[in-house]
């Protein structure tokens, strides 16, 4: 069986955020697939209602930061005790203690690497082009409209789409179609 190809979405606007949430909440019990949200700032209760699973950026945080901290550790454990050691005061070369504050800054800065990146590859970042960018009205997506997208099959009717997302309170609906990856 070949999979079928999305390359359109029907997108509808919505006059508050709360209405936003509830059609999203409702149009994926309906069994819609791929749904996403897009409004100027973050909507409570938008991430349960699209049905997404919790944020992998607290465990890619943790990783860059025990890598961070194992960097750190086995950099200055290589540095201060086989490649160069110095012998100051009679002090021991294996200083855990002397060695907290690289520590610290190296953990911190591989978490927030971690973070940034695994970010834009969460998000699929950067995408300096989609299809929906290409409806005039959508623009108001940044700055006061709150739309939903629903990805719709090629060579299917969408006025059954159309007519759940009017009957659920969009303003507008309008389908856009993009080029076949």
């Amino acid at each position: 069986m070949e999979a079928t190809v999305l390359d359109s979405w029907v997108l509808a606007e919505f006059e508050t955020p709360d209405v936003l949430v509830d059609a999203t909440r409702q149009m994926r019990e309906k069994g819609f697939q791929g749904m996403d949200t897009y409004s100027p700032y973050p909507l409570h209760g938008g991430s349960e209602a699209l049905g997404l699973p919790p944020s992998k950026v607290p465990f890619i945080a943790l990783c860059g930061g025990l890598t961070g901290l194992t960097t750190a550790l086995a950099m200055q454990t290589w540095m201060n005790t086989y490649d160069y050691p110095l012998n100051i005061g009679g002090r021991p070369l294996l200083s855990l203690p002397a060695w907290v504050p690289i520590t610290f800054e190296l953990s911190v800065l591989f978490a927030a690497f971690g973070i940034f990146f695994g970010l834009l590859g969460l998000s699929r970042l950067p995408q300096p082009y989609h299809p929906v960018f290409e409806s005039e009205a959508f623009r108001t997506a940044s700055t006061h409209g709150y739309w939903l997208s629903v990805p719709h099959a090629t060579g299917q009717d969408a006025s059954a789409v159309i007519d759940q997302l009017k009957a659920l309170g969009a303003t507008q609906v309008t389908v856009v179609t993009g080029e076949k990856e």
